[in-house]
């Protein structure tokens, strides 16, 4: 069996995550925390290969990988 990689990105969400796949068009999926969010994106991963295997689809490779994480942060403005 083949293994992928795919780059994901999570992003806030008002009080939740969503997280998303860039190299599977539609594949994303939301939680409570980052990592809840991390999860659900494996098994949305994981399903939507399946369904593409199940179909006889192409199953996209990432073109690049990047590595980075991005930080938040609430700021007030001062005029």
């Amino acid at each position: 069996m083949k293994s992928y990689t795919y780059r994901v990105i999570i992003e806030p969400d008002g009080k939740a995550y969503h997280g998303f796949v860039p190299a599977l068009t539609g594949c994303h999926t939301c939680g409570d925390t980052i990592e809840e969010t991390r999860t659900n994106l494996r098994d949305a991963i994981s399903l939507y290969l399946e369904n593409l295997n199940e179909n006889k689809s192409v199953i996209p490779e990432e073109n690049s990988l990047e590595s980075f994480e991005t930080v938040v942060m609430k700021s007030s403005v001062y005029a």
